[in-house]
């Protein structure tokens, strides 16, 4: 799946209005919006390193000892 491929989850409608209520007056143009964002902070994708970037990391841990 890519990142712009979207599906639907279904929530309770009470809930839904509660969050359409909470969104008003903000920049929020829509629930899908904030439920989106809400999901992206609780689940936020995996920092992606370059090679050289992994073997500083695992220099600084064999350094600290936590590899060896």
């Amino acid at each position: 799946m890519t990142s712009d491929e979207k599906v639907s989850i279904k929530i309770p409608k009470s809930l839904y209005d509660k969050i359409q209520e909470k969104i008003q007056g903000t920049s929020f143009s829509s629930v899908d919006g904030y439920v989106a964002m809400k999901l992206e902070n609780e689940f936020p994708t995996e920092p992606v390193y370059t090679k050289e970037e992994e073997e500083l990391i695992k220099e600084r841990l064999r350094k600290l000892g936590y590899i060896e």
